[in-house]
């Protein structure tokens, strides 16, 4: 079995520093990336070594697979992990990672291509027999083929980019009329994303849940699912609050959802994690298979919370070569867990609010967890996804878990951006939350966020007093900053931080 001595992350915020903290229980040496705007970032220090890749845009840094390798190589790794997001699920990255003899943590080019595109995968599935929604067998490149499906299995529709992701190429058609737009638009968004503007068309469930399954698999023909997570409270086709189990499963649909999820990764000879995301009709009872990630989620600390798995040990080890440390009948879930994503953005137009965090005091207690990576003085880049922090809390049961985590909210303590704090207080009291009826057009359909009434009431001269106590503090910590000519982190012992 392979022994890994030094691991690069080539990723940055809070999922860096997960992956940093796995690395550091399993005496493992970290070695993180960053950007120019990234330079100040939490995951830098908490890293063993920390290595520049590249001016503040994604592509000329996070995605910059020719400056990753280099600084790997120079850093003598022996594997990289790529958290989610930008490179994780990049094929191109994962040969040019194993050309150099490094290993990848993640699952193999075959898996990645075979479910990247969403129309093969959707074909693999069938063969799986795992269900699917109506739709096209292949591609669309007409209007007139596109006209004939509608036909075929009604409206409304939804048409998808093959290559998409992240609610990008993604257009709902409820009238004839809106056809030619929605075709027209999936076809630009699929080009200018992800390149390819291959679009196909499915039948669109008016109402649905989105719940996923987690597997997992091994290099030695293993492979595991650990339960659901519901994840349908969501704004524009991403993802705000997630729970597991899902309130809406019955014992039953639970077990036919985790034998449809390992079905498809033995077909597949699927490693690692992998998350298999389903359509879920709450009338019918009937799920349908939507899409596979190949890798981690931002959501799998619900995960590792009800069934006591650290997926991202887990994850290391399969790598090495081991094979899993669990097996299915080994695997249990226990109690409720929920996860909300702090995001830096306004919480009724949900526009991004960058900036520099003024007070920040995480909630703690017992059955709370925070991933986070933000501090007081740390200047939320523009560049990259809003999210800032992710809360997770677990109870005995459902309530306990909601309860707990009102109380992690109200604890939270975070000034000088904006946030969705407001909001999620608001969704964990709503009746439709509540009850678990909720799915994925909740917050579009019947949710609407209400300035607080603080801001109604206070006028320009509370506005202007608060502005100049901010100044005043702000000069102050800067008159003593200069007189500390000892960086804090050199104080404390921490190792010098390479760049290049």
């Amino acid at each position: 079995m392979k022994k890994f001595k030094k691991l690069l992350i080539a990723n940055r915020g809070e999922i860096a520093i997960r992956i940093t903290r796995a690395c550091r229980e399993m005496g493992i040496q970290s070695v993180a990336v960053f950007s120019d705007a990234d330079r100040d970032s939490l995951h830098v220090f908490l890293s063993d070594e920390a290595y520049n890749i590249g001016p503040a845009p994604s592509k000329e840094s996070y995605l910059n697979i020719t400056k990753i390798i280099e600084v790997a190589k120079k850093a003598g790794v022996d594997a990289i992990h790529p958290g989610y997001g930008f490179l994780s699920e990049n094929p191109l990255f994962v040969k040019a990672v194993e050309a150099e003899g490094i290993t990848f943590i993640g699952p193999t080019i075959s898996n990645i291509e075979s479910m990247g595109d969403k129309l093969a995968a959707k074909a693999l599935m069938k063969k799986a027999q795992v269900p699917i929604v109506p739709g096209s067998d292949g591609p669309i490149e007409t209007l007139e083929e596109a006209q004939k499906i509608i036909n075929k299995i009604g409206l409304p529709v939804i048409i998808k980019a093959s290559a998409g992701g992240g609610g990008k190429g993604m257009r709902v058609v409820r009238k004839e009329q809106e056809l030619e737009s929605a075709f027209r638009a999936c076809r630009s968004e699929g080009t200018n994303y992800f390149g390819d503007g291959t679009v196909y068309i499915e039948k669109f469930v008016t109402d649905p849940k989105h719940i996923e399954i987690q597997i997992f698999g091994d290099k030695h023909g293993n492979v595991v699912h650990l339960f659901e997570r519901e994840c349908s409270v969501q704004r524009r086709h991403q993802k705000i609050i997630e729970e597991s189990p899902s309130p809406s499963l019955t014992p039953e649909i639970r077990i036919k959802m985790g034998e449809a999820a390992i079905r498809a990764a033995k077909l597949i000879n699927y490693v690692g994690a992998g998350t298999l995301e389903f359509i879920f009709d709450n009338q019918t009872k009937e799920f349908f298979f939507m899409e596979m990630n190949t890798r981690l989620q931002v959501e799998h600390p619900i995960t590792e919370l009800t069934t006591g798995v650290d997926l991202v040990r887990e994850q290391l080890m399969v790598a090495m070569g081991h094979p899993l440390s669990i097996t299915q009948d080994q695997v249990k879930q226990k109690g409720h867990a929920i996860e909300v994503r702090v995001c830096a953005e306004d919480p009724i137009t949900f526009k991004p609010s960058p900036g520099q965090i003024r007070a920040c005091s995480h909630p703690q207690g017992p059955f709370v967890r925070v991933d986070s990576y933000i501090y007081p003085g740390y200047e939320v880049p523009i560049y990259y996804d809003p999210m800032m922090a992710k809360i997770i809390t677990w109870g005995e049961n459902r309530s306990e878990a909601i309860l707990r985590m009102e109380r992690s909210l109200t604890e939270f303590i975070l000034t000088g951006v904006k946030s969705n704090i407001a909001l999620h207080k608001t969704i964990l009291s709503h009746p439709q939350f509540l009850d678990g009826t909720y799915t994925t057009q909740f917050i579009e359909r019947n949710f609407q966020v209400e300035e607080p009434e603080i801001f109604k009431i206070m006028d320009d001269k509370v506005f202007l007093i608060a502005a100049a106590i901010t100044a005043y503090q702000d000069r102050k910590s800067k008159d003593v900053r200069q007189l500390n000519l000892v960086s804090h982190w050199k104080k404390i012992g921490r190792k010098l931080m390479m760049r290049i």
